[in-house]
C-alpha cells in the first residue's frame, strides 16, 4: 500500500469519528426549561359573600386590587400556588352600594388592627387541597381552601370565621351601624361571623 493510500484511510476514520463525537454532544444537550408562571392583577377575582339576618340571606361583594409574588421558576399551576404571596388592599371593597361599603371599610376593617391591606401565603396540600395563612386584625390564622385546577386557571374557596381572627368585636360594630338593614322579618338583627371566600386567577 502506497502512502497516499494510507493517507486517504487515514482521512477517511478521522471525519468519521469526528462525526460520532458531534453527533453525540448534540444528543446530550439539555432540554429548554419551561417558562415560568406569572400572574397578574388584570386575571385575577377575589370575592366574598357575607351573610345578614336570621334567614342568612347572602351580601355579595369583591376587591377591585391584588398583589400577588409567584414562587420562582414556578411550571405548573400547582407550584405557582405552592407559596405564593398576596396582598388585598381594602380600598379596593366593592359591593354594589357605596354607603354599605362605607360602613364595611370604616366600621368593620377600620377598627381592626393594621387592616388597611389584607395580606397571606397559599400552600398546597396536594392538587385539590391546601390552606391559607391569613394575616388580618394584627394576627394570622389559616383556614382551609379547595382547590380546581383547569389548564392555567384556579380556583380557590374557602370560609372565614371570623372569630378565629379576633374580629367579633369588629362584626359587632358593623351589625350596629347596620341595625336595622340586618333585621330579618322576625325583628332580629344579627351579622354572620362566617364568610365565603372565591378566587378565580389565570396565570400566564
Amino acid at each position: 500500500m502506497n502512502k497516499y493510500n494510507l493517507l486517504t484511510i487515514i482521512l477517511i476514520f478521522s471525519i468519521a469519528f469526528t462525526s460520532c463525537k458531534f453527533e453525540k454532544k448534540q444528543e446530550a444537550a439539555p432540554a429548554e426549561a419551561k417558562k415560568a408562571l406569572k400572574l397578574t392583577n388584570d386575571n385575577t377575582a377575589v370575592s366574598f359573600t357575607a351573610y345578614k339576618t336570621t334567614d342568612k340571606i347572602p351580601v355579595k361583594g369583591y376587591f377591585s386590587e391584588t398583589r400577588a409574588i409567584v414562587p420562582e421558576n414556578a411550571a405548573t399551576v400547582a407550584e405557582a400556588l405552592n407559596g405564593l404571596k398576596f396582598e388585598i388592599p381594602v380600598s379596593g371593597l366593592y359591593t354594589n352600594d357605596t354607603i354599605r361599603d362605607g360602613k364595611l371599610k370604616r366600621s368593620f376593617f377600620g377598627v381592626m388592627v393594621n387592616t388597611s391591606t389584607l395580606s397571606g401565603t397559599i400552600t398546597l396540600t396536594d392538587d385539590s387541597n391546601g390552606s391559607v395563612a391569613l394575616n388580618m386584625n394584627g394576627m394570622t390564622t389559616d383556614f382551609p381552601v379547595t382547590v380546581a385546577l383547569k389548564d392555567n386557571t384556579a380556583t380557590i374557596n374557602g370560609v372565614l370565621d371570623l372569630k378565629n381572627w379576633d374580629a367579633l368585636q369588629a362584626l359587632a360594630s358593623l351589625n350596629e351601624v347596620c341595625f336595622d338593614l340586618h333585621k330579618g322579618p322576625d325583628g332580629v338583627s344579627k351579622t354572620w361571623e362566617d364568610v365565603a371566600i372565591e378566587v378565580t386567577t389565570a396565570f400566564e
